[in-house]
């Protein structure tokens, strides 16, 4: 029995691979594991039925037998753990991928995000020119600090764990703000990803969604 996860039936990043079931997505297509998805509605995300999984009516949720997760970040780790391909052999290495798991959506995320949403809720309010350079310099911060970890490594710890893959989600989130771009090893570290036949799957799978959903 194949897994079931859930997502946007229409998606609002317009297929670019930025909803939350992407890193979901990816990690199963990483490991080989198919997966069914039950694409859902932004009104059926706040029905019973929905928040009986997910409790804050958002998407992602993963179903496998009698397991059900939400949270992409806590989806992937059960994969990587049920799995080979996203942890590594060795206990340490695996603890630290861990971290890195936990660094890309406690530490590195939030600012992003912030700065993301006010761009997106706030560019018409007086306060926005003043606010958005901190946010920017918040975000900016967390690259320099990243950029400098990862040096000129290919992956943050080894080979490509679990915690590039999350890691990777976060960051590709500043694509249509240029940050991004000023930061050379951290563009090329996405690229690397991005190259990856397991992202390529999920992106098109998930941008395939979005396009029937957009034509129907």
């Amino acid at each position: 029995m194949s897994p079931t996860i859930t997502a946007f039936k229409q998606s609002p990043d317009r297929g670019r691979g930025l909803a939350r079931d992407m890193a979901v997505r990816w990690a199963l297509e990483e490991v080989g594991q198919p997966y069914d998805v039950r694409l859902v509605a932004f009104s059926e995300m706040k029905a019973p039925a929905h928040l009986a999984l997910q409790p804050f009516g958002q998407i992602p949720t993963y179903e496998h037998g009698d397991l059900v997760l939400f949270e992409s970040g806590a989806i992937v780790f059960h994969i990587a753990e049920r799995h080979a391909g996203l942890l590594p052999d060795d206990a340490n290495a695996r603890a630290r991928a861990l971290t890195w798991m936990f660094a890309a959506v406690s530490t590195v995320q939030p600012p992003i995000v912030e700065f993301g949403m006010a761009t997106i809720l706030e560019r018409d309010k007086p306060w926005f020119a003043a606010r958005q350079p901190m946010l920017e310099q918040s975000v900016r911060a967390r690259l320099d600090q990243l950029a400098e970890r990862l040096g000129d490594a290919d992956w943050l710890d080894g080979d490509f764990s679990a915690g590039d893959l999350m890691m990777v989600v976060v960051l590709r989130r500043l694509g249509s703000s240029g940050i991004l771009g000023d930061y050379p090893s951290l563009s090329a570290y996405v690229a690397r990803a991005e190259a990856r036949p397991a992202f390529r799957r999920a992106f098109d799978d998930q941008l395939a969604v979005f396009k029937a959903a957009s034509e129907a």
